[in-house]
């Protein structure tokens, strides 16, 4: 049985941020986990992507953790690897960027994918 992936753009080093507490509930519950930060090495263990065309796996969702401004730019690219979802946690999102990504043919999800996959960003302190 294969394990679902997931992308998530904006991970972060930094315990206390959403997208490093994303890394770890997608573990915790099993996902296969791809950290995207260009400027880190590695996120929890896992070999951190600097973007996500170096990812050689087919990713099933794309979770999004960076300021509107920076995830509008980035939207090109996640619509390339064609990901089956595309969470726009709360912070991420802005109606420029919900319009391109549909403009894209994304189908953003405006939701915290962190509660969507069974567990609260409290369970995972700082």
């Amino acid at each position: 049985m294969t394990r679902p992936t997931v992308a998530i753009v904006g991970a972060s080093t930094d315990r206390s941020k959403y997208g490093n507490k994303a890394v770890r509930a997608y573990l915790r519950q099993g996902w296969e986990v791809f950290p995207v930060n260009p400027k880190a090495e590695q996120i929890e263990g896992l070999k951190s992507f600097a973007a996500l065309d170096q990812i050689r796996t087919r990713i099933e969702r794309v979770s999004l953790y960076l300021p509107p401004a920076v995830g509008l730019k980035l939207l090109p690219a996640i619509a390339a690897v064609n990901p089956g979802e595309v969470y726009v946690n709360p912070g991420a999102e802005s109606d420029a960027l919900v319009d391109e990504a549909r403009r894209l043919g994304l189908d953003p999800i405006l939701a915290c994918s962190i509660i969507e996959i069974g567990v609260s960003p409290g369970e995972f302190p700082g």
